[in-house]
């Protein structure tokens, strides 16, 4: 029957058209769906994940990361590339630098790399967590060729090549000159030259290793970069890594980590809200370390919240140093000033890709940071002034009769010294901008006993010329040792000066050094007290062996007249020059009295006994 059959292909038809039209409504349903929760994940705040076979992605809503890349110190993300089948995960995309209106590239695949390892060969990875001031990149001495001519290609320069990105890998230029690299896709920095084919690769497997862990971890954001460097420990080749959270500006690790030079040297850490000011200065800078940001500024926008936070360190510090003389701040007052004027300057680089002006922001801040970590802000007994001791073996000793000793024969000139380096020396903790200040009085007190040394000498040699002193033995012994006290003086003086110079003593690291050495000889810090007292003293002993040999002279060749009018005043002149002696080792002419009586009285009462 033609007339059935023609009925039967037309329902057949009707029918896939219906089961067709219904799949795809359920398909686009479903679609809207998934577009509307993802939606309100981002309104709720939450980050979206998905996951892509085989590992797991980490991306946001774009207007939600956009937002966030703007308020943080994080390098841009790269807009996600068009890709086909066979996608690679860390292509890099050199075409845009904007910040990202599309997903986040996820995180590399441990099943396919883009850096091919050679057939057979095999890496064996060692990840280490280090901190950024372990990272060698000043100490790398890399000795360059002696050819003398380079012959440059017609036409105008063309650096591309040289300047193109290599597996992915971008280099870059420290402000300060240093070649770096960094991978946009993977958020990687290094020091590393990866522009070796073989280096590339090792790198390849690296950054697979620690995104493996990461996914175990499952610690991400947006704004995370990993920052990777090759170290040698124990002789075999390891490789170090931490990761930077721009959003809490600290370094973290995907294990539990102690670092010695995390804490430097600062004892009696106990509580996460003390430790994370270290680690807020190793994301930032800290002397004489090289941090985070300090290392790898480019290709980073400057937050304003950042530069006016550090503004209002800034002005804090300055007015504290001009009305506390005990103020904690690591700046002298004038460098202090310096930096204010900095501030105004830097405003112009808000939100905008200066490397320089993020460079700068970063070293003041790392700075600032380690100051609080080592003073316990926001800690039970934190530091409130520079003099104040946290720790009880820190206190000063009873000084020891062999130092009160020397105190009276070096005219009291040690005992000031103890009292200034006990200023400058805190917790076995350089402060640095008194040290400077110390140092500088040193300097200047030391010229000025060179020139009283050199014209004690003249005046000395002048003395012996004279023929009344030449009969006269024990005035030319007495000279001889005013001679001897001036010359010691003239090289103890000249000693010091190139040893306190010495560019060892010039960092914060190296007068820390020096003093914990001197702290731990037999006198401790005391002995560098008696050392810097023997110039002023030598020279002070110099002059009263002259003034012995003038009197041997006098008394032996005046009559009774000259004596009797010389004997008063030279006996004011003796008391007058004792009296700051006296007086600096609290010996006072009311205290002398006082004991006279007390002794007086009790003789009586031995003797009524």
């Amino acid at each position: 029957m033609p007339g059935g059959y023609h009925i039967r292909i037309f329902i057949a038809w009707l029918r896939l058209s219906i089961r067709t039209t219904v799949f795809r409504s359920y398909t686009s349903l479903l679609a809207f769906l998934l577009r509307l929760i993802r939606h309100c994940q981002v309104f709720a705040g939450g980050k979206e994940r998905t996951f892509r076979e085989p590992g797991l992605a980490f991306s946001s809503h774009p207007a939600d990361q956009e937002k966030k890349t703007h308020g943080t110190l994080a390098v841009p993300l790269l807009k996600a590339p068009l890709q086909s089948e066979g996608p690679n995960p860390l292509a890099f995309n050199n075409q845009s630098r904007s910040f990202p209106t599309g997903p986040i590239p996820s995180v590399p695949s441990t099943s396919s790399s883009p850096y091919p390892a050679a057939p057979g060969q095999f890496l064996d990875i060692t990840l280490i967590p280090i901190i950024p001031g372990q990272i060698k990149r000043y100490e790398r001495n890399q000795f360059q060729d002696h050819n003398e001519d380079f012959e440059i290609q017609k036409g105008p320069l063309d650096c591309s090549e040289e300047l193109a990105p290599v597996s992915g890998w971008e280099p870059l230029t420290h402000p300060e000159g240093a070649l770096f690299f960094y991978h946009s896709s993977d958020r990687v920095f290094t020091d590393v030259d990866v522009r070796d084919p073989g280096t590339a690769v090792t790198m390849g497997e690296v950054v697979k290793q620690v995104y493996k862990k990461a996914r175990k971890a499952d610690i991400f954001h947006v704004s995370t970069e990993i920052a990777l460097e090759r170290v040698e420990v124990d002789g075999k080749e390891k490789w170090g890594y931490y990761f930077a959270d721009h959003d809490k500006r600290v370094v973290f690790w995907l294990e539990p980590h102690k670092s010695r030079d995390l804490l430097d040297n600062v004892r009696g850490v106990r509580r996460q809200s003390h430790v994370k000011y270290a680690l807020e200065s190793q994301y930032w800078f800290v002397r004489p370390e090289r941090m985070h940001i300090e290392l790898f500024p480019n290709k980073r926008f400057l937050p304003e919240d950042v530069l006016v936070r550090l503004k209002e360190i800034v002005m804090f510090t300055q007015a504290d140093s001009i009305t506390s003389e005990k103020c904690l701040a690591p700046y002298a007052s004038d460098e202090v000033s310096s930096m204010l004027g900095l501030m105004d300057p830097l405003m112009s680089s808000v939100d905008k890709e200066h490397e320089h002006s993020v460079w700068i922001v970063a070293r003041f801040m790392g700075n600032f940071c380690s100051d609080k970590f080592a003073n316990f802000c926001g800690q039970p007994g934190a530091r409130l002034d520079a003099d104040q001791s946290l720790y009880d073996d820190s206190i000063p000793r009873p000084k020891t009769i062999l130092f009160r000793v020397m105190n009276v024969i070096l005219f009291g000139s040690p005992d000031a010294q103890s009292k200034a380096l006990r200023k400058i020396w805190v917790d076995y903790t350089i402060v640095q901008r008194r040290w400077k200040n110390f140092i500088n009085r040193l300097n200047n007190e030391w010229n000025g006993y060179t020139i009283f040394s050199t014209v004690m000498l003249a005046v000395d040699i002048s003395f012996l010329a004279v023929p009344p002193v030449q009969n006269q033995t024990p005035a030319i012994l007495v000279l001889y040792m005013s001679t001897l006290c001036a010359l010691g003086s003239l090289v103890v003086s000249l000693v010091l000066a190139g040893q306190v110079n010495d560019s060892r003593r010039d960092s914060a690291k190296g007068v820390a050094s020096f003093m914990l050495e001197m702290s731990h000889s037999i006198l401790g810090l005391e002995s560098l007290a008696l050392m810097l007292s023997l110039p002023y003293a030598l020279l002070i002993w110099g002059m009263v062996f002259f003034a012995a040999a003038l009197s041997i002279v006098i008394y032996r060749t005046s009559d009774v007249v000259t004596i009797s009018i010389v004997s008063p005043i030279w006996i004011a002149i003796f008391i007058l020059s004792t009296w700051p002696v006296l007086a600096a080792n609290n010996i006072h002419v009311s205290h002398l009295s006082s004991w006279i009586a007390e002794q007086v009285s009790h003789f009586r009462s031995w003797c009524h006994s």
